[in-house]
């Protein structure tokens, strides 16, 4: 090179220039990762369970600041995450949207239509099935892709379900049908008819716990709409009208071991809570349900609610209809998990969905000693008749 010197100098520009860009990307980078730190903190503070409540935020870098975008049904938690940033001084556009989304077009609520509809963690049939809902169910509409819709249950679960499995309804439709009527299948399988004739085409299968709108009845059957305006015939033999049945609720021990029977032998299914397959939350959840009660979904939400009976395995403390909780226990480096939960019978003995719902017992002797469970037992708790934040009375909620 004829000029030495300025390739020296020109690499000494490269060299300052790198720094600087690397400066800057450190600083950018820094700035990014605390505007997520803020997200996650609101996050954390405000919806701490992602089963129960949506916060899908995120901010993307712009020039002049970020573009905070996503959804969530907290508008508190949007609030306070607007709050903070406004706090730290960062500069921001707000692209977020508060559920229900107005795409819906007011259609934000809707009744379960079939006899169990499965809802899934993301709008595909691939996905996972986190849990099931049954005919009749009150549901929250949130959001719609596709022919997908974006739902919450009575017992606060989210979950997606396919346009197939629900009756979309704006508030006048709703309330209408809230303030129908009803009738409540108490047979754990069976079928409603065209005519008030079992001989009659089927119009759909049944299940335990679906509702329907009662209109009249005929000869030995209950004459019934279905959310989406099919009309049917149930037997009068397998089904209660739903506030009768309401005030014969006993809200026993007794009442919930003869319900838990009656699924004896319904096979185990990853997210079920209805006679078709159940999980070991999902029985316990609709075993509860059939003795008026709606209690969380999964095992460990469950087993924050109602009132300590048990931590020591001194199982002589407990009554039949007491829920048993199962899974790792905590150490020093990690935390309690329950991840498996059954329901006491009394003489040493539970039922849980496991394989299949099936009896076990805890007396190492018994030709049905579960060892397994026995050696992760973790406690014992009791719900029936207790009042907690997460346990529902349909005696005292008008839910349908």
């Amino acid at each position: 090179m004829k000029y030495p010197f300025l390739r020296k100098k020109r690499w000494s520009l490269i060299i300052l220039l790198t720094i600087i860009g690397v400066s800057c990307t450190t600083d950018s980078s820094s700035k990014h990762n605390g505007v997520k730190m803020i997200i996650d903190s609101v996050k954390e503070a405000h919806v701490p369970d992602k089963r129960v409540a949506i916060f899908e935020i995120d901010a993307e870098p712009t020039k002049n600041g970020y573009i905070v975008k996503g959804v969530t049904n907290i508008p508190e938690a949007l609030e306070a995450l607007q709050t903070e940033l406004k706090k730290q001084q960062i500069e921001y556009i707000d692209s977020t949207e508060v559920l229900p989304s107005k795409a819906l077009e007011g259609k934000v609520r809707g009744v379960i239509k079939v006899s169990v509809a499965n809802l899934r963690g993301r709008p595909a049939h691939s996905a996972e099935m986190v849990t099931q809902a049954i005919m009749g169910t009150p549901i929250k509409i949130f959001q719609k892709e596709g022919s997908w819709y974006r739902i919450q249950t009575p017992d606060r679960y989210l979950g997606w379900v396919d346009s197939g499995g629900l009756a979309l309804m704006d508030k006048t439709q709703f309330d209408a049908w809230q303030g129908s009527d009803k009738l409540i299948y108490t047979k754990t399988f069976g079928n409603s008819f065209e005519k008030a004739d079992k001989a009659s085409q089927v119009v759909s299968d049944l299940v335990f716990g679906n509702v329907l709108q009662l209109t009249a009845e005929k000869d030995d059957f209950f004459e019934v709409n279905y959310a989406d305006g099919k009309q049917a015939y149930v037997s009068k033999s397998e089904a209660v009208p739903y506030q009768i049945w309401k005030t014969q609720l006993p809200y026993s021990n007794e009442a919930l071991v003869a319900t838990s029977k009656k699924m004896l032998g319904v096979p185990y299914l990853w997210g079920g809570t209805s006679a078709k397959g159940v999980d070991c939350s999902g029985f316990t959840k609709t075993v509860y349900f059939m003795n008026g009660m709606i209690i969380p979904r999964d095992a460990s939400q469950q087993v924050h609610e109602g009132i300590l009976v048990d931590v020591d395995g001194d199982f002589s403390k407990l009554a039949p209809g007491d829920l048993l909780f199962f899974g790792r226990k905590a150490t020093d480096s990690t935390l309690e998990k329950a991840t498996h939960v059954g329901m006491w019978l009394g003489n040493n003995e539970f039922i849980h969905s496991a394989g299949d719902v099936h009896i076990s017992s805890m007396e190492p002797n018994a030709e049905n000693f579960d060892e397994f469970n026995h050696n992760r037992y973790l406690r014992t708790k009791r719900l029936l008749n207790e009042q907690d934040e997460g346990i529902l009375y349909l005696t005292e909620q008008n839910v349908f």
